[in-house]
This record gives C-alpha cells, sequence and structure tokens, in this order.
C-alpha cells in the first residue's frame, strides 16, 4: 500500500459547502502559531474561544479565502468543526467530551511532541532544503511547503546525500557502513577522505585515528599542527 505524507480531510460548513482540509503550509501556521500563543493568555472559555476562531480564520487564507473574518467563522462552523480544523491544520487536538478545560488541552496537545512551535529551529530546516533550488526566496518556500512536506523532503535529501557519500566511498574501496556500530564516534566519511589524504600525501598509514594523518584545517581543529599549510585533493 502506498504510503502518505498526510491525509486530505474534508469539512462541511452550515451551508453544506464542503472544504477540503491539510496541514497548513508554512506561511500561514506561522500566522496561526502567533495568533494561538494568545491562548496561554486567556482568562476565561470566551477569550480562548474568541483566540480559537481567530486561529481558524487564519486557517481558512489557504482553505476557503472568502472566509475573512472570526463572525464568518462562528457563522459557518460549528464546535466539532472548528476543533476538526485546529487538529488537521496544526496537530493541536481537543477533545469536546473531555472534562478538561479547552485552554489547558490546547496548551498541553501543542506540546505533545516533546517540543513546541517556539522551540522549533525552522530557520535551519528551511535554510538546508533552500538549497535545493527550487524556490526564488524563502517566502515562495514557505508558500508552497507544510511542516510535514518539509520534513520528508528533508529526510529525503539527507538519505540521497549518505547514499552518495556511501558511492563515493565504496569507489576508493572503503565500505563507510563497516564497524559502523563499533565505532560511532568516527564520521565514516570523514574516515574515507583521512585515509585518503594520507595515501596521496605519503604521511601516516591511512588510519583515522592515526594522528599523523590530520593535515590543513583538519589538523587545527584537533589541535595538531602537523602537516599544516597542506591539504587533500577535493574529491567532490
Amino acid at each position: 500500500m502506498a504510503t502518505e505524507i498526510y491525509k486530505l480531510e474534508e469539512i462541511v460548513l452550515i451551508d453544506g459547502t464542503i472544504i477540503e482540509i491539510s496541514p497548513l503550509k508554512i506561511r500561514y501556521l506561522r500566522e496561526f502559531m502567533d495568533t494561538f500563543e494568545k491562548v496561554k493568555e486567556s482568562k476565561s472559555d470566551d477569550e480562548t474561544m474568541s483566540t480559537l476562531a481567530n486561529c481558524v480564520r487564519i486557517a481558512m487564507k489557504q482553505y476557503y479565502p472568502v472566509m475573512k473574518t472570526t463572525e464568518d467563522v462562528e457563522d459557518n462552523l460549528d464546535l466539532p468543526t472548528i476543533y476538526k480544523v485546529v487538529d488537521i491544520a496544526a496537530n493541536i487536538k481537543i477533545n469536546e467530551k473531555s472534562e478538561e478545560p479547552v485552554r489547558n488541552q490546547m496548551i498541553n496537545n501543542s506540546n505533545s511532541n516533546g517540543s513546541s512551535w517556539e522551540t522549533l529551529d525552522l530557520a535551519k530546516l528551511e535554510t538546508e532544503i533552500f538549497t535545493l533550488g527550487i524556490w526564488k526566496n524563502y517566502q515562495e518556500l514557505e508558500a508552497s511547503m507544510s511542516i510535514s512536506e518539509l520534513l520528508i523532503t528533508l529526510e529525503s535529501r539527507r538519505e540521497l546525500d549518505y547514499q552518495e557519500k556511501k558511492f563515493l566511498a565504496a569507489i576508493q574501496g572503503v565500505d563507510i557502513e563497516a564497524n559502523k556500530s563499533s565505532q560511532p564516534e568516527v564520521d565514516p566519511w570523514e574516515a574515507m577522505k583521512a585515509r585518503v589524504a594520507a595515501k596521496e600525501s605519503g604521511i601516516g598509514n591511512g588510519d583515522p585515528n592515526d594522528i599523523t594523518a590530520l593535515q590543513g584545517q583538519k589538523a587545527q581543529q584537533m589541535g595538531f599542527g602537523i602537516g599544516m599549510g597542506l591539504d587533500y585533493e577535493n574529491l567532490t
């Protein structure tokens, strides 16, 4: 069975209109989560529900742009549908049957994965994926990808990079996965380059743990000065 990055869902407005929804693109998720933070400041259920309706209004910029105000949200969506939108848009689950206040549920469930929007280093993730060269700028990237799409693309890119390194190492007769579990502290790619550098320069025996194989910037980083000013050939 084919795998899915995420599921598309449908909601039905009070007037019978069917809308397809999916995780928010990063562009809208930023605004959604900035508004969501105001839930922590809510002092009553009315304030909480007002913030919730405003979050859904932001989500509608992606799903149904004609719905422009919180009044539109309150007039066209019942409470279970609002909860469903919040769940699909930002993966924040609210159980309408729970005795726990909605405010507490929203705060607790937004951190259910062990991290929060505030701690997510989104800039770092976007910078790594931006090197694919598909987007003109970061605004375009954020308008085209959700967090789930970003992460699965990033995972695929890292896997492809690793396979490329594995292939290049194999050309040099090196299995970068050999003894992987017994020596996790050694980066196989760096170890391979150290062996090649040692063979080409005639220094050391090709063992990545042999300090005589450390040269140039690598030597400086490791605290040695052997061969400073020398370098190995760039194999890439």
